[in-house]
């Protein structure tokens, strides 16, 4: 199993860190890094060639040694998700449905990240509360760090620093809207993102019926009927093939690796825009 597809209560035990405070959603860079990517060349050879070329523009050396681990840990760990992102990527994979797997993939590297999601604002979509103001996210995460779910006692400016990087990461992934005063408004994950992910999931061991329940998928705020649905909706599709009948569950994939199926889903968003 992928060690980045984690079940809720296996990423649980993990402490939380405040490296968000070093790198946001970073979509532009994210996808410089993929448009550049060489599938030809290693994780850490494409890595060093960044830090040497360093097509991101930073003004720094620093903030350039602040991203990399960051995009190593949430993209680069398994080079065939690597290389199947850069070839979505370089094919011109719609940005709605790229910034999907991006959001997918920061939330499984980042177990802060992860929970915020998963756990409270998870919890305030089911309740139907969509404000977010700044003073409660503040107060959530005293309360873990009360109860020691972190690396180590954050201060109050530590804190308030993690508070505004969550905030500012889940608006620039779209889940999070207004400059000031935030409000949880998700946009519907788009079927290709749900087929790329739903591949991956099956990738990493899990059984049609397991995929319908997976708790990753709340991550974008879905419940069992709605995951139902997009299977649905992506088999309309032809993206992948769905069947139900009671608690036997099936789900076929066109192609029999990531990359391969990255290339399908690429073609198949350009067809369905021209």
């Amino acid at each position: 199993m992928q060690a980045e597809i984690r079940s809720l209560q296996q990423k649980s035990c993990e402490k939380f860190t405040s490296r968000i405070i070093k790198a946001s959603a970073l979509v532009t860079d994210s996808t410089i890094l993929l448009t550049r990517w060489r599938p030809e060349q290693s994780s850490l050879e494409n890595i060093d060639r960044f830090r040497e070329e360093n097509p991101f523009g930073k003004s720094s050396r620093s903030r350039l040694s602040d991203i990399l681990p960051i995009f190593r840990r949430r993209y680069l760990f398994d080079p065939v998700i690597a290389n199947s992102l850069a070839l979505l990527v370089q094919r011109k994979f719609p940005s709605e449905s790229l910034k999907h797997l991006l959001f997918f993939y920061s939330a499984c590297a980042d177990n802060l990240l992860f929970s915020f999601v998963t756990e409270e604002l998870w919890a305030r979509y089911r309740r139907g509360r969509r404000d977010l103001p700044t003073d409660e996210v503040i107060r959530l995460l005293e309360e873990w760090v009360d109860a020691q779910r972190t690396t180590s006692r954050w201060g109050k400016e530590t804190i308030e620093r993690v508070a505004q990087g969550l905030l500012a990461t889940l608006r620039d992934f779209g889940v999070l809207e207004g400059a000031v005063n935030k409000r949880l408004n998700p946009p519907p994950l788009t079927p290709a993102a749900f087929a790329f992910l739903a591949f991956d999931l099956t990738r990493a061991g899990f059984s049609g019926a397991q995929l319908l329940t997976h708790p990753n998928w709340s991550i974008f705020f879905l419940d069992a009927n709605a995951i139902e649905r997009l299977f649905i909706a992506t088999d309309q599709e032809g993206l992948l093939r769905f069947a139900a009948a009671g608690a036997v569950v099936r789900v076929d994939f066109p192609t029999s690796s990531l990359e391969d199926y990255a290339r399908f889903l690429a073609d198949a968003s350009s067809q369905s825009v021209a």
